[in-house]
């Protein structure tokens, strides 16, 4: 599986709203994330899992 960049958008309560480099919305349940994830944040998504990006 290749792996899936995103860009973090806006954060509404327990749901966290992102867009991937390809242009696709996606909303996530904070609690999926990785801790420390903000708006701004960069996630990578691969193999079933987040990794927040420095």
């Amino acid at each position: 599986m290749e792996p899936v960049f995103y860009t973090v958008q806006n954060i509404n309560g327990d749901y966290a709203y992102m867009v991937s480099d390809t242009g696709v919305d996606n909303q996530v349940a904070m609690f999926l994330l990785p801790e420390g994830t903000d708006v701004g944040s960069r996630l990578k998504w691969e193999n079933f899992e987040w990794e927040l990006l420095r």
